[in-house]
C-alpha cells in the first residue's frame, strides 16, 4: 500500500516558459523545492489532458502576470531529485518552450518570490543563484529569436 511519502515511479512532465524581450529574459525566483532560492524560468507541471503549450501560458501566467504565447520547444532537461542515500526520490522531464512575450509586467505569484526581468548576456551561475542551464538555455532561445524573420 502507498503511503503519503510515495514516489512515482514514472517521469513527471513540466514546463518551463523561456520568455526573450529586448534581450532581456523573465526569471523567477523559486519558493519552493526542488530549486527553492534559485532563480529560473516560470513554469511547472502539465496536467492531465493539457497540452504542452497550454501548460506554458498557464504556468507563465500564474507566476508572473505576464502573457506569451508559446512558440518552439528549445530543449529538453532531466531533474532527479534523489534522497539523501543517493536514490532518485523524483523524475522530472522540464520542456523549455520559447515563448513571445505579448503583454504584462513581471509580478511574482503562486510560487514564485519574485519576478523581473534579466539582460541575458549578464547571465552568470556565479554571480546569481540560478537553476542548472538557465544561462544557456536563454543564449539558446535568444539567438533562436535572431534567426527568426
Amino acid at each position: 500500500m502507498a503511503g503519503p511519502f510515495s514516489m512515482s515511479l514514472s517521469p513527471i512532465p513540466a514546463v518551463i516558459a523561456v520568455v526573450i524581450r529586448d534581450g532581456h529574459t523573465l526569471l523567477v525566483r523559486r519558493a519552493n523545492p526542488p530549486d527553492a532560492g534559485l532563480w529560473g524560468f516560470p513554469g511547472g507541471k502539465v496536467e492531465f489532458g493539457e497540452t504542452v503549450k497550454d501548460a506554458t501560458r498557464r504556468e507563465l501566467l500564474e507566476e508572473t502576470a505576464v502573457h506569451a504565447e508559446p512558440q518552439d520547444v528549445v530543449t529538453t532537461l532531466d531533474v532527479l531529485v534523489r534522497d539523501p542515500d543517493g536514490q532518485v526520490r523524483q523524475h522530472y522531464i522540464l520542456i523549455a518552450v520559447q515563448c513571445r512575450w505579448v503583454s504584462g509586467e513581471p509580478l511574482a505569484g503562486d510560487d514564485a518570490l519574485e519576478a523581473r526581468w534579466f539582460p541575458v548576456e549578464d547571465l552568470d551561475p556565479a554571480a546569481l543563484p540560478m537553476s542548472a542551464d538557465v544561462d544557456v538555455i536563454a543564449r539558446r532561445a535568444q539567438a533562436s529569436n535572431r534567426r527568426d524573420p
